[in-house]
């Protein structure tokens, strides 16, 4: 079994989500169940090559006119090999792959992820390197959408295509198809075509083998009027050809061996994991007391994530005695508004925005507390990784975060079965709700610890998830697959 991976960002060389953990992890969990597993992905100017890391240049290809560099790398640890599209659309930028230093997305994305569609087609039909085609081609979100669109042109190798947040679409007015020279064939309401513009991702569901989203819940919630974006009618019509892999997490997530941490802990012997708290609380500037919970957040500030509805919860605390801490950035709006929040409330409150890998795994080691105010969620990896540190998650009931966090409930908490705090639906009152009862938790110490050690019970690897591609890529290569 050979598959090519395509992806807009894959971790440690490029991150701005989830999407860069699931394409840095997965391929190298398909590799050790022996599939031969190839990455593709932009050369974005800062990429982020290890310094020992090298590039080779392996072919010089034609993409519409346009000279297309292909060069080839491998991913630091796993050592998966990785085809990096070089074209100055990429290579000559810095900072996000997405969107401009002002905030707004490229002008010319869908000419980037076109262009970058082409050169994926390009590995995958052999035009490349003659000598490897891969069985299944394995894309990603929007910015992969073309892909399974242009080898169903080309009836080439089958392809899969992953949902990770069905939210971002790609779609572009009429002009940008035909600019883009795609076959007009694409262009009919059964194909790219959506209410007159086009739609990178419609895509990929319309013309993949089959669809598959990060959480089972995800992919039903995707086929209601509710979360399906316009696409839930589209979704339901393919039904039969979607499925829920649950994302897993990285063995870099792990207290026991977490070189980010103070000291490590794990789930039999807790008490690192005080020593950890006392540390963040000396690093983010807040008092340090074991007698308050500190409750975290890391994460992008957009709406999606509620962190319009948290900032709100946060300036109505009154007199609860707790802390909080948040690691993120986004939406100028929110960015200062956290800001705000912190300076007005320093004893309580802490912010730093921007991205800090190092700072993310101490939080998730020094937390109490993670807290998940999600309106949607596919998958969610936080969650997960709280989990493990004995951090308990605070989450909404929506996609993944429902699959996988237990509700603390007098019952759960009789037969051992809790896991965290679970809001049946969203607003500001619903988080401090939350507050509250994590709060009481928290000051119930025998029953935290048990919690905290169910938690850490749950195993999320990613080697159960790539048995399951694994067996989606065998299921539709077989000769008698429709």
């Amino acid at each position: 079994m050979s598959v090519l991976f395509a992806t807009s960002e894959a971790y440690p060389l490029m991150k701005t989500g989830g999407l860069a953990d699931v394409s840095g992890a997965l391929p190298a969990a398909l590799t050790e169940l022996g599939v031969t597993v190839r990455l593709v992905l932009p050369r974005y100017g800062d990429l982020a090559l290890r310094e020992d890391q090298t590039t080779e240049h392996v072919a010089h290809i034609d993409v519409l006119g346009q000279p297309v560099d292909i060069l080839q790398t491998v991913m630091p640890d796993s050592g998966v090999p990785v085809y990096l599209v070089d074209h100055p659309t990429f290579s000559a930028r810095q900072g996000n792959p997405y969107m401009g230093p002002d905030g707004n997305s490229w002008h010319d994305n869908p000419d980037r992820f076109a262009l970058f569609a082409r050169a994926a087609v390009a590995l995958a039909t052999g035009d490349v390197d003659p000598e490897w085609q891969p069985d299944v081609v394995h894309a990603n979100d929007w910015q992969t959408g073309l892909i399974p669109a242009l080898l169903h042109e080309a009836d080439k190798p089958k392809t899969v295509f992953t949902l990770h947040n069905l939210a971002y679409q790609g779609v572009f007015d009429r002009s940008t198809f035909e600019r883009l020279g795609l076959p007009w064939s694409l262009w009919r309401p059964d194909g790219l075509e959506y209410w007159g513009n086009m739609s990178f991702i419609k895509g990929g569901i319309v013309f993949a083998d089959r669809i598959t989203t990060v959480s089972p819940n995800y992919a039903r919630e995707i086929q209601t009027h509710e979360f399906g974006y316009g696409l839930d009618g589209l979704l339901r019509h393919r039904r039969d050809s979607l499925v829920g892999i649950l994302n897993g997490i990285g063995s870099d997530w792990d207290p026991e061996q977490d070189t980010a941490l103070v000291t490590n802990y794990s789930q039999a012997d807790l008490a690192g994991k005080k020593e950890n708290k006392a540390a963040l609380q000396k690093e983010l500037g807040l008092p340090i007391r074991d007698d308050v919970p500190l409750i975290v957040h890391v994460g992008r500030l957009v709406e999606q994530k509620g962190i319009d509805l948290l900032i709100q919860a946060l300036s109505m605390l009154g007199q609860r005695d707790v802390q909080f801490a948040c690691l993120g950035s986004g939406e100028a709006r929110f960015e200062q508004a956290l800001r705000a929040r912190a300076e007005a409330d320093p004893e309580r409150i802490a912010v730093r925005i921007g991205y800090d890998e190092g700072l993310a795994h101490r939080m998730e080691g020094g937390g109490d507390a993670f807290i998940m105010p999600s309106r949607f969620e596919p998958c969610g990896l936080n969650q997960l990784y709280s989990l493990k540190y004995g951090t308990v998650p605070i989450v909404h009931q929506v996609g993944g975060l429902a699959d996988t966090v237990t509700p603390v409930t007098p019952a759960s908490l009789r037969d051992g079965t809790a896991t965290g705090i679970v809001m049946n639906h969203l607003d500001m009152n619903a988080i401090l709700w939350s507050i509250d009862e994590f709060d009481a938790l928290f000051r119930r110490p025998d029953d935290l610890s048990r919690v905290r050690k169910r938690a850490m019970a749950q195993h999320y690897d990613w080697g159960a998830s790539a048995r399951s591609y694994l067996d989606l890529y065998r299921a539709i290569t077989k000769p008698d697959a429709q």
